[in-house]
């Protein structure tokens, strides 16, 4: 069996990159170890095409297109053509991407088209209250019409998106998003009794704004405690830094508590563990998720987490007994969870252990693997 995924965002050192980069690298590198052939396509960081092999993965990035306004059609047709140059050298069963990838896409016969659903355009323009860009939504539907299946990582994640998109009857599996659990394990020695510790992409609909809101009274209870911050920036349309917002209209109003806030901009995917390690509690307020990737790999570190109450943060965590569930938008409620955490050691380590078993069962990568493997096949 050969599977091609579409995407942009596989890790690339030196680079930023998202939650679908790390979930196609984990199920990517599990597969080949089953002795299925992977191949990943996409448009490159930077301006030239770029053949590696990764753990074994081919990993295809090709060189972006700068022409204003017609960048999406030569893009597409590099993917097109590099994909029917790889079906020719050895022939592809399955290509999946994310919700908008399959728009542009050429499909060929006996090759069959899977759309993973990561959260689109259509699912997050609710939580960030914004209307539905007419370009974007266009592609996603055309996306949709062209997918033979769909694979869902969260039961919210798919009553959610068919509020607004048609699976044209096709199939729809639920399978999560797996973790790498011998990658994401306890690390004892660099553990601490007073960090905090965020990780994701610092933007507003990640909840990190009330986070820091909510920290001023945490910092009131434990004078030692950090805030650590670990993931890229989020840029507004007009090229402004989210952070640099948060720094000029709520770290400003903070006084000497801002001393105790450390962002550490974006972090390779290789050394998030030990950023998790260092956490008395890891805290993830998202506003809105499909699954999150974040809470999870913490908990397999038997790390106290603090997630969302909404989407599909009860699916996670049963609250109180492998995580607490919080009000993202409620930062005196994100603070007295946290407090929680920082008052109650055993019984957040005893949190934590029953956290990471949670995860093996449900998230376990090779539970996840066969389970696709089985989807593949169908």
């Amino acid at each position: 069996m050969h599977i091609c995924f579409l995407t942009n965002e596989f890790p690339k050192q030196g680079f930023p990159h998202g939650g679908i980069g790390s979930f196609v690298q984990t199920l990517a590198t599990a597969l080949v170890k089953k002795n299925i052939k992977v191949s990943v396509v996409g448009i490159n960081y930077t301006n030239k095409d770029e053949t590696e092999i990764i753990e074994n993965v081919n990993v295809y990035r090709l060189k972006k297109s700068t022409i204003k306004g017609l960048s999406w059609y030569f893009n597409s047709k590099k993917i097109n053509d590099k994909i029917i140059e790889i079906h020719k050298q050895d022939p592809i069963h399955i290509i999946e991407s994310p919700e908008l990838g399959l728009a542009f896409i050429k499909k060929i016969l006996n090759i069959k088209y899977i759309i993973r659903l990561h959260g689109g355009h259509h699912f997050f323009a609710e939580s960030e209250n914004r209307k539905i860009n007419k370009w974007k939504g266009f592609q996603e539907k055309r996306s949709f019409s062209k997918a033979d299946a769909f694979i869902a990582v969260s039961q919210y994640v798919k009553t959610h998106t068919e509020k607004y998109l048609s699976y044209n009857n096709k199939t729809v599996a639920y399978i999560s998003n797996p973790i790498d659990t011998d990658f994401f394990k306890p690390i004892i020695e660099n553990q601490s009794e007073d960090k905090i510790v965020f990780a994701g992409t610092v933007c507003e609909k990640k909840g990190i704004r009330q986070l820091i809101q909510a920290f001023p009274m945490v910092k009131k209870e434990f004078r030692n405690v950090t805030l650590e911050i670990y993931g890229k920036d989020w840029f507004f349309p007009d090229d402004t830094s989210y952070i640099k917002m948060l720094k000029d209209k709520e770290l400003i109003k903070l006084g000497d508590v801002t001393k105790s806030i450390n962002f550490h901009g974006s972090t390779p995917y290789s050394e998030i563990p030990i950023a998790y390690s260092g956490a008395s509690v890891c805290v993830f307020p998202s506003h809105m998720e499909t699954q999150g990737l974040v809470a999870p790999e913490a908990m397999a570190m038997e790390k106290p987490v603090v997630f969302t109450k909404l989407g599909p943060g009860p699916e996670a965590i049963e609250n109180y007994r492998t995580g607490l569930l919080c009000d993202p938008y409620n930062p005196k409620d994100i603070a007295e969870k946290i407090i929680w955490v920082l008052s109650n050691k055993e019984e957040a380590k005893e949190m934590g252990k029953k956290a990471r078993e949670h995860v093996l069962t449900k998230y376990g990568l090779e539970n996840i693997v066969c389970q696709n493997i089985d989807f593949y096949k169908m």
